[in-house]
């Protein structure tokens, strides 16, 4: 009795129309000794072409573009790279979406406001041939409610401009020492704009903080590497 076994490296294709979400997911995966991502599209055209010339284990892609016209996109990335499996990600969760993306043959679907470990869960479960859906009740969003009446008055709106900088440089990728010499202020006080941050958001890591940030939409600017003169180092790509 042989048993189908897992690839030692699962090899996956990212699609998304939003930049700095496959950023933070691609981070969130490169922590994972089993997990990489082989190539990123931004479209359905796109994503179908790359299967076809990476031909990887597994597809995550987002719902907008899964649902992207002409034709079925989920019969042509098949026909493009029949072994690939997929997994569906959706603004929210509901239970008619989801079934009607598992019906149409996808390993998995879930919520992007879903706990950063259950995407990572999501991919290792999809590869085992479990198909289900993941909703989003430890989503990386506000403290429990009680305190507020409306989602709209957000902790995200007390952020200061500094403070959103940092942000900005952890979307980029940047260590503390580097987002300290960009924005020309001391690495303790980084950890201090950091701590404030995570109090204020109510997320626990740098990770969880991307993520917030992807899902919230937040109006955060992208900071470049401040170049150093003959120093050797060489700028974050």
């Amino acid at each position: 009795m042989k048993e189908t076994q897992k690839p030692k490296r699962i090899r996956i294709l990212l699609a998304d129309r939003e930049e700095v979400f496959r950023l933070g997911i691609r981070q969130l995966f490169s922590l994972e000794d089993d997990l990489r991502v082989v190539a990123q599209a931004a479209t359905s055209e796109q994503a179908i072409a790359l299967a076809e010339r990476f031909r990887p284990h597994l597809l995550m892609v987002q719902g907008e573009i899964a649902d992207e016209p002409p034709g079925n996109f989920m019969e042509q990335v098949r026909r493009a790279s029949p072994q690939s499996k997929l997994v569906i990600s959706t603004p929210t969760h509901k239970g008619d979406m989801a079934s009607r993306y598992i019906e149409a043959g996808a390993a998995g679907v879930i919520a992007r406001s879903a706990a950063l470990s259950q995407f990572v869960k999501c991919i290792r479960q999809a590869m085992e041939h479990k198909a289900g859906t993941v909703k989003a009740p430890g989503a990386p969003t506000v403290k429990p409610a009680g305190t507020s009446q409306t989602p709209s008055v957000r902790p995200a709106e007390t952020l200061t401009r500094r403070e959103k900088a940092v942000i900005g440089c952890l979307m980029q990728g940047f260590p503390n020492r580097e987002i300290a010499r960009t924005l020309s202020i001391a690495e303790q006080t980084v950890k201090n704009h950091l701590r404030s941050i995570f109090d204020k958001l109510g997320v626990s890591d740098r990770l969880e903080l991307v993520l917030y940030a992807i899902h919230q939409k937040l109006d955060i600017p992208l900071i470049e590497p401040r170049q150093e003169q003959a120093s050797g180092e060489v700028s974050r790509a």
